[in-house]
């Protein structure tokens, strides 16, 4: 996904709650750093033992103020949507429309000057989800399903390629397609990226062209309404979720998202989440509720035969979670910025 641009004289401040030191623009495109891009989840991450400290109303209210101060958006009559007027400014991060432009601008950028775009959340987390995904993917290869969240274990080279070149991989949004060439590296092999937005495939298949990464396939496709007709066995979603949580129809485009993902990851899979929005708690509930609307379902008469395997087998569980990412007090409760959360594909 695209990160958020603003103009030198319209550097951001973090929140009213944390105040974050101005960040450098790097020189020629003004682009935000990852201090920047994640200043609207200072608000909305911060989190206790019992999930966020904010209640939904709040959080959205502070949330809405953080992104509107951290991107230099565009008139919204700039946008279209699926409803006439967009509740919020937020809520063009939610549409088609937004990335489509974005990525014009950024397919530009590469052409005239080479720039590969932004890394969504930077490049410190991105590394941190590879090395973490990586082990993660070589221990459950292994047979050793992380319990009670423990740590993967480091594994030689020669053990790693082993194990992930057998992984079937699909990075939903993949926007410039780095996330990808990434895990590529480290010796994934069978890797998909798929993105709403032709500009994103179109620039991500240049990037992976002019890099050497003939391996990786890029498609146009809308998670909500999938034309995939395969599964995967991992599923990497950097900052989507937040995206389509953001459009004026959230709440029932992500339970389209859900259904989407259920059918792409096969069974056995995992789903890798990497969110800015979300606590780990959260995420979790999310997935909880999902699970629990398809036993619902599941018990109607009408219900299908593939239904009705969700009766005793929820779609997904919670498997583990990143805990390295740099944490900040506020009212007495531990924050993160960001989230990375596995769930297993049952």
């Amino acid at each position: 996904m695209a990160g958020m641009r603003f103009s030198p004289e319209e550097s951001p401040e973090a929140n009213q709650h944390l105040q974050l030191p101005q960040q450098q623009l790097q020189t020629g495109r003004e682009v935000a750093s990852d201090d920047d891009r994640s200043v609207a989840a200072d608000s909305w991450s911060i989190k206790s033992d019992y999930g966020s400290t904010l209640d939904d109303e709040q959080r959205h209210a502070d949330a809405a103020e953080a992104l509107s101060s951290a991107a230099n958006f565009r008139p919204a009559s700039d946008y279209s949507s699926d409803k006439d007027e967009p509740d919020a400014e937020t809520s063009m991060l939610g549409l088609q429309s937004y990335w489509d432009a974005a990525y014009l601008d950024e397919l530009a950028n590469f052409r005239e000057h080479g720039h590969a775009g932004e890394i969504w959340f930077g490049t410190d987390v991105m590394d941190t989800v590879i090395s973490w995904t990586k082990s993660l993917c070589t221990d459950v290869s292994q047979g050793h399903i992380p319990n009670n969240g423990g740590e993967s274990k480091p594994q030689s080279v020669e053990q790693d390629e082993k194990y992930l070149s057998c992984w079937s991989v699909l990075d939903i949004g993949t926007g410039n397609g780095l996330l990808l060439q990434e895990l590529s590296k480290q010796g994934f092999t069978d890797l998909t990226g798929t993105d709403y937005s032709e500009g994103a495939i179109d620039l991500a298949q240049s990037l992976a062209d002019r890099d050497g990464f003939s391996n990786i396939k890029f498609l146009v496709d809308d998670i909500l309404e999938t034309k995939l007709d395969r599964q995967f066995q991992l599923v990497m979603d950097k900052g989507t979720l937040d995206a389509v949580g953001l459009h004026p129809d959230g709440p029932i485009k992500r339970i389209m998202y859900w259904d989407s993902v259920s059918k792409l990851l096969a069974p056995g899979g995992i789903l890798v989440i990497t969110s800015c929005n979300h606590t780990k708690d959260e995420l979790v509930q999310e997935v909880e509720n999902f699970n629990q609307r398809n036993i619902a379902i599941s018990q109607e008469p009408s219900a299908t035969k593939d239904q009705e395997t969700h009766r005793d087998h929820p779609p997904f569980r919670y498997l583990n979670h990143v805990r390295t990412y740099p944490t900040f007090m506020f009212g007495g409760s531990v924050g993160s910025r960001v989230a990375t959360v596995a769930f297993l594909r049952n």
